[in-house]
C-alpha cells in the first residue's frame, strides 16, 4: 500500500471517530509521532527539544484542530531532517522517514481542514440525516426559527409604530 493510500486511509477512518472525541485522538496520535524517533536518538538531545515541542502542541491540539496540522507539519519537516541526515524512522527501510515527509502533510492538510468527515468535506456540514426535518414549517416550531414568530411580530410592531 502506497504512502499517499495510508495517510487517506488514516483519514478516513479517523473521520469515523465521532466528536469530540476524533480531535482527542488525533492530538494523541501527534504526540505519539512527535516521539517515534527518540529511541533511534540520531540527532541526539534535538530529539528530546522537538519531542517536547511537538507535545506542546498536541496538548493545544485538544481544543484545536489547527495545532494539530501544526503537529503533522513539524513531523514532516524532522522527517526531511532524519531523511537528510540518515536516521530512518524505521531503521531496517532506508526511505522510511521520506515516505512519512510525503504523505504526512496530507493529514496535516485534513486536520487544518477541520478534520471532519468525508461527508462534511463533501457536502457541507449539518446537511445530513434530518436536515429537512430542520428547516422552517418542517416540524420546527416558528418560535424557535429566527425572523419569525410571536417575538418578531412584536419587534415588527414596535420598530413600524403599530
Amino acid at each position: 500500500m502506497s504512502g499517499w493510500s495510508r495517510r487517506s486511509l488514516y483519514a478516513l477512518l479517523m473521520s469515523l471517530i465521532r466528536e469530540p472525541h476524533r480531535r482527542a485522538f488525533n492530538a494523541v496520535m501527534v504526540a505519539g509521532a512527535g516521539a517515534a524517533y527518540l529511541s533511534g536518538g540520531g540527532l541526539g538531545g534535538w530529539e528530546f527539544a522537538f519531542a517536547a515541542v511537538v507535545t506542546y502542541v498536541a496538548y493545544r491540539g485538544l481544543e484545536s484542530w489547527t495545532f494539530i496540522g501544526i503537529g503533522w507539519l513539524l513531523h514532516t519537516a524532522w522527517d526531511v531532517v532524519h531523511h537528510i541526515k540518515g536516521n530512518p524512522i524505521i531503521p531496517f527501510f532506508a526511505d522510511s522517514s521520506l515516505g512519512c515527509a510525503i504523505c504526512d502533510p496530507v493529514i496535516a492538510l485534513w486536520c487544518l481542514a477541520g478534520g471532519r468527515t468525508p461527508r462534511e468535506l463533501f457536502w457541507g456540514r449539518g446537511l445530513g440525516r434530518g436536515a429537512l426535518r430542520r428547516l422552517p414549517g418542517r416540524g420546527v416550531p416558528k418560535e424557535c426559527v429566527p425572523g419569525q414568530g410571536a417575538a418578531h411580530a412584536e419587534r415588527g410592531s414596535a420598530v413600524s409604530g403599530r
